[in-house]
């Protein structure tokens, strides 16, 4: 306990920038994650403000003396490992997954392949950029069967993904897919539950099944008061349960993840979980995914903000312009 303490009194000395907003399709998310994240800090006692990023936002930390970042962005350069890579050229310590794990899990293609290397199970994919040209090409060289997801590789919050079950759907979902990203992902759908298993420094919290009204978790579903029941710590056998947690953190550790993560899977109805994507920077509104996974598990809304902030370091060895 004394060692928190004495953590804890060191970052009570530090001006804490709230990174939010920033310059992706996420941005309104992220400014509601960022207020939550900032109202949290400062009723701590933490001299915690608002960063609102855009691109000079490496003059804005220096113009405001920030000495560590709590990273409250969604999206792309924010959660891909950009703002990771400027905060340490910075020197500034940030909460979270550090560069090279950021990019991997922001990119959903690279981090099923790296899925498949530790031999984690993930649905079926191919992966086409925009070189293979129209949607038109494209499409006859998709193999998988239908139903498939197309989603783009480098968007969250399920922007521009799409359910194809007739070919006559499959321009339209390519067209929107390539419209978010140069690349995309043909995944292979997978039936049954939705679940998603939140990780906290290396600690599985209880599992979260995700029911849309609508039968399919898109943005609206996703962002829309009442559109979907969260059900945390479903009815489930407890070897099950374990098996997700375990499958969550081999893949948080495949991934070379830090601090909080959010694993996606999706459970078949023959019982067999598949991992859908990591998410580096799960929102962190009192509603959200995390908090309610760290609650039940006995962490409030303001300590797990705090658990979070004081786990905050630079990933990288400073080097050291000193004479040898």
């Amino acid at each position: 306990m004394e060692k928190i303490s004495n953590l804890k009194k060191a970052f009570l000395n530090k001006k804490i920038g709230v990174l939010m907003g920033g310059v992706s399709a996420e941005r309104n998310i992220s400014l509601n994650t960022g207020q939550s994240v900032l109202s949290a800090l400062q009723q701590k006692g933490y001299r915690a403000v608002a960063v609102d990023v855009d691109r000079d936002v490496a003059r804005t930390l220096q113009q405001n003396g920030i000495e560590t970042a709590f990273i409250a962005l969604h999206g792309r350069l924010g959660e891909d490992g950009s703002i990771q890579g400027l905060l340490e050229v910075e020197g500034i310590p940030y909460t979270g997954s550090g560069v090279l794990s950021s990019a991997i899990a922001m990119n959903k293609g690279v981090a099923k392949q790296i899925f498949n290397g530790h031999r984690l199970p993930t649905p079926v994919f191919q992966i086409f950029d925009k070189t293979t040209d129209a949607a038109a090409a494209l499409k006859k060289m998709i193999t998988l069967p239908l139903p498939i997801v197309i989603k783009p590789t480098e968007e969250g919050s399920t922007i521009g993904i799409s359910i194809v079950k007739n070919e006559a759907d499959l321009d339209r979902a390519i067209s929107r897919a390539l419209a978010c990203s140069s690349e995309i992902l043909i995944e292979q759908f997978i039936a049954g539950q939705e679940l998603t298993a939140a990780i906290i420094n290396g600690t599985a919290l209880p599992l979260i099944e995700i029911k849309p009204k609508s039968g399919f978790y898109d943005y609206q579903s996703k962002y829309t008061t009442g559109a979907t029941e969260y059900i945390v710590a479903p009815p489930m056998d407890k070897a099950l349960e374990n098996k997700i947690q375990d499958l969550a953190l081999k893949a948080y550790r495949a991934l070379f993840c830090c601090g909080a993560a959010r694993v996606d899977f999706m459970l078949a109805n023959d019982r067999t979980p598949y991992i859908l994507e990591v998410n580096t920077i799960p929102g962190m509104t009192e509603t959200s995914l995390l908090p309610k996974a760290a609650e039940k598990a006995g962490m409030d809304f303001g300590n797990l903000v705090e658990n979070i902030l004081l786990q905050a370091k630079l990933h990288k060895q400073q080097p050291s312009f000193t004479e040898p």
